[in-house]
Parts: structure tokens; C-alpha cells; sequence
């Protein structure tokens, strides 16, 4: 292939039979980082001892903070004698020999998942001993967003207790993965403006997000309290943000019929915040809007016209997972950008894109950049960058390169601005 294709030609690299420089990351990574957002709980990976250590470098070098996670280390003679259940329960038993986990999120890996282990006998045996939820997350198959959700969704079937009893101004906020712990927060905040109590799952704005805590702690230092998950069966009101996670708000409109369920695909970009505040304002029913709303949804407009001049002719390549890269690309084509984009794995989502989009690898990413002016994609796109003099924005996993990664915020009126001039800005320096 030569370096001048164009991304038409890239439709072919869906094909391929394997990945050359991989974009994406596996389901477990995204079980484990739903697990950290819920308070005192600990992930334990049933697998090999090498699949937690690689995901526990790779998030702490992320967020520059510990992170804690357990592995049932399965080895080449256990994989083959033992079906599962021992080594879940010996893990048990080290793990609440240190610590007292309020929680303990059980998932697999490729590996115990194809020796067919059942964990859900496993998590029925040490119910007496240890409040588990377990969830199958091989990874061979789906990837970050898939392995958050179907965790999302075991917690929401296994842990909510039954109710008929429903709080209109109660709402479960359900973020996708790719949303930091700062936007997390930010959307309990604007939704707290119209007056409601937001609970968010997970809820990694307080566990994730960058603060300094008294001591480094062997289990999640923050999150939704589990007694409040056990609680949440009357949200009156369900917000799911992205598309990876839909099914998780149809399951739970599914298990509480009372409650009303609002998706958005994306909170990026003034077409996006506007579904926002209008689907809000008509439940609440409220006549009037927050004047800080009003404020930065003028403010964004402003953006909108100082940033078309330098954005608006740019033509720009995104790598990332589906959600993330939807969310972006809908944010720059609302200014003129051209963008050409590329997912980790096959989504839903793919039908929404109003822009070239394919299912690659770094490898097709890099063929891409002929005529492209920028380069947005996790840490390892940066070799990729420099090599072709392309101007670069770091977002997704993993992100090596700088600090503050839980503190960035992109998303509602006030983060499309900060995203919009970034954009804007590092193209006109470049």
C-alpha cells in the first residue's frame, strides 16, 4: 500500500486477519476500570498473574496513581486440573486476609474463559464469605467500552435490590468509559443545577480523579458506595452517555419499569449539548435554564466562530474507541473539519458517523495521515505524529505522555470550548 491512499482504500482493512500495531484495548481493562469506580472494591482478574500486572502498569502509568487489582494467577498446572473455583477461593481468602473489600468484581480473561470456568458457581460458593459480582469478559473478543459495560450491566442485574418505589428527582447517571473522572463530575454537577440527587455507576470522579489521599489504599479509594448500588432501584430518571453502554440503561428500564431511561450518544459539541438541556428541561418540566447554562452555551457559540477560520479548513484523523471518536468527530465537523476516522473495534455507533470512518489499527492510521494536518489518538500515535510532521492531540488509553488526565474535560457547553480551542490552537502553532 503506498502512502498515498486515501481512507476509501481503508474499507479493505477491515478484513485483515490481524491487527499489524493495535489500537485497541481488551475487555478486562474495561472491567477493571468499572470495578475502580465503585468505593472499596477490589477487581480481581481471573487469569494469568501477567494479564493483571500488564493492566495494572498501564493504568498507573495512565493516571500516575495506584491502582488496585488482584489476580487469581492461574498457571499452566492450575489451567489444566483446577476448573476454577479453587483458585477463586484461594484468592478470596489472601485478599480478606489484608483488607476488607466491600466488594470483590470477579472477571475473566481469554484464557479461563475458552477452559470454561464457571465463575458464577465460583461467586455462589464464597457468597457467605465475600459480596461478589462476577462478569465473562475474554478477550478475545469486544475491547474497552464492551468490557465497562458488561460489567455495568452484571452490577446493575446482580446487585440492585427489587423495588416498586420510584424518585422522580433520583438519577443513575451511566458514563461510558471514555468520559475522566472530572467529567464525570462535571455532568453530576449540571444535572444537580435543575435539582436533582445524581448518583453516577461507576463513579470514578472521586476515585480516579488526581487528589491526594491520607494513605495509598489496597482497595478503590473512592466511587458509589455498594449500600448506595443495592439503593438505586428508585432513580426515577436513567442517563446513559454513549452508546457502548445503552444496553445498560434499557436493563435497568427493563428490571425497573417505573424509571424513565434518556440516552446520549454524545455530550460534545453545541448540537449534542442542546439534545442535552432540551430532553432535561422537558422531564423537569422547568421553564427556566440555569444562567451559568446560558452563559456557556453562549460562550461555545462564540468558540464556534473564532475557532471556523483555523479548524474549518483542517482536515484531521482520529484514532480511538467508537464512543470517543464519535463524540469528536461530530464536536469538529460542526466547525467545517474533515475527518477521517478509525474505531478499535466494530460498534453500533458506526451507523451514526457523518464522516469517512473504518475499523483499523495504527498501521491504517498511518497510511491515513497523507494531507491530514493533525493526528488525535492514545500515546502510542505520538511516533506516528513525529514521523510525519503532524500536529498531535493525545486522548484515550493509554496516555503516558502528560499529567492531569483525570482532571480534562471536553464534554457540555464549557468542555467542547476548552476542546475546540485546544484543537484550534495547537493547529495554528503547528
Amino acid at each position: 500500500m503506498g502512502a498515498s491512499l486515501n481512507l476509501k482504500s481503508f474499507k479493505a482493512t477491515t478484513l485483515k486477519p490481524l491487527h499489524i500495531n493495535p489500537l485497541k484495548l481488551s475487555q478486562p481493562m474495561g472491567a477493571t476500570l468499572a470495578f475502580l469506580g465503585i468505593k472499596n472494591c477490589m477487581p480481581l482478574m481471573h487469569g494469568a498473574q501477567g494479564c493483571a500486572s500488564f493492566t495494572k502498569v498501564l493504568f498507573t502509568r495512565h493516571f500516575n496513581d495506584p491502582i488496585a487489582i488482584q489476580t487469581t494467577a492461574v498457571n499452566d498446572i492450575t489451567a489444566v486440573i483446577d476448573g476454577g473455583e479453587k483458585g477463586i477461593s484461594e484468592a478470596i481468602e489472601n485478599i480478606t486476609k489484608k483488607v476488607t473489600p466491600d466488594l470483590v468484581g470477579l472477571f475473566t480473561t481469554g484464557m479461563t474463559e475458552t477452559k470454561g470456568d464457571d465463575i458464577k458457581g465460583a461467586t455462589l460458593l464464597l457468597k457467605e464469605k465475600q459480596k461478589m459480582v462476577y462478569v465473562h469478559t475474554p478477550d478475545f473478543e469486544g475491547g474497552l467500552e464492551s468490557g465497562w459495560s458488561l460489567s455495568v450491566q452484571a452490577i446493575i442485574s446482580q446487585l440492585i435490590a427489587p423495588t416498586t418505589e420510584c424518585k422522580h428527582d433520583k438519577v443513575l447517571l451511566i458514563p461510558n468509559v471514555n468520559l475522566s473522572p472530572i467529567e464525570v463530575e462535571k455532568l453530576k454537577e449540571a444535572l444537580e443545577l435543575f435539582d436533582f440527587d445524581v448518583l453516577a455507576l461507576p463513579d470514578l470522579s472521586d476515585s480516579l480523579d488526581g487528589h491526594l489521599g491520607v494513605k495509598q489504599g489496597a482497595l478503590s479509594s473512592g466511587g458509589i458506595s455498594v449500600a448506595d448500588i443495592e439503593k438505586l432501584g428508585n432513580a426515577g430518571l436513567i442517563i446513559s452517555i454513549g452508546h457502548s453502554v445503552k444496553k445498560c440503561g434499557e436493563l435497568f428500564k427493563e428490571k425497573f419499569a417505573q424509571s424513565t431511561h434518556l440516552h446520549f450518544d454524545s455530550l460534545m459539541g453545541l448540537e449534542a449539548c442542546d439534545a442535552f438541556y432540551a430532553k432535561i428541561i422537558e422531564y423537569t418540566g422547568s421553564k427556566s435554564v440555569p444562567n451559568t447554562v446560558k452563559r456557556w452555551r453562549a460562550r461555545l457559540q462564540d468558540v464556534l466562530l473564532d475557532t471556523h477560520f483555523v479548524i474549518g479548513k483542517s482536515n484531521i484523523v482520529i484514532a480511538d474507541e467508537p464512543d470517543s471518536v464519535y463524540a469528536m468527530s461530530k464536536a469538529l465537523q460542526e466547525v467545517g473539519a474533515n475527518i477521517k476516522a478509525f474505531i478499535a473495534q466494530r460498534s453500533p455507533i458506526q451507523e451514526h458517523f457523518t464522516c469517512d470512518i473504518a475499523v483499523g489499527d495504527f498501521e491504517d492510521v498511518e497510511y491515513a495521515l497523507d494531507g491530514a494536518q493533525m493526528l488525535i489518538a492514545n500515546f502510542h500515535g505520538e511516533r506516528i505524529a513525529h514521523k510525519h510532521h503532524k500536529a498531535l492531540i493525545i486522548r484515550g488509553f493509554p496516555n503516558y505522555e502528560q499529567v492531569g488526565i483525570g482532571l480534562r474535560h471536553n464534554i457540555l457547553y464549557e468542555g467542547s470550548c476548552h476542546f475546540l480551542c485546544e484543537v484550534n490552537n495547537l493547529l495554528g502553532h503547528h
